[in-house]
């Protein structure tokens, strides 16, 4: 997918970066910054106002493809830009971007999968979960 201004996702939230996030050369580690997409995907994954989860199941990453495009650092802030780009019977495929004072340090594609509590086994998307990601799919 092509690199995006952060205004054109459907989706826009940030997360602080805490000291204890960088390593000895002062950059954000590579384990935050996926904690940083999470944070961008719940916004969908488990928003009150639009429900997408079903009853006794949860979201699992099946796949996390990142590339780092620059470093982080602190103190500061990151926006997270997300966007859905494919939806399929128990999955969600996520593209997102990173961003620190307007550039875009990092983008990944992530495939979520709605699994059953009790069995660990894919779930299918229900029809309504399925019209609500639609609202937030990238053109």
């Amino acid at each position: 997918m092509k690199q995006l201004l952060y205004e054109a996702f459907p989706v826009q939230t940030y997360d602080k970066i805490r000291y204890g996030d960088t390593d000895t050369q002062g950059h954000v580690n590579n384990a935050t910054m996926a904690t940083f997409l999470e944070t961008g995907r719940v916004e969908i994954l488990y928003g009150v106002e639009h429900p997408v989860l079903a009853e006794n199941c949860s979201f699992v990453v099946a796949s996390l493809k990142v590339d780092y495009l620059t470093e982080v650092t602190w103190p500061g802030t990151v926006e997270i830009g997300t966007g859905v780009i494919k939806v399929g019977n128990s999955s969600i495929h996520f593209y997102q971007q990173i961003f620190q004072n307007d550039i875009c340090v990092a983008r990944a594609e992530t495939v979520s999968v709605q699994v059953l509590n009790q069995t660990g086994k894919s779930n299918p998307l229900s029809e309504t979960a399925r019209q609500t990601l639609r609202n937030w799919l990238l053109l």
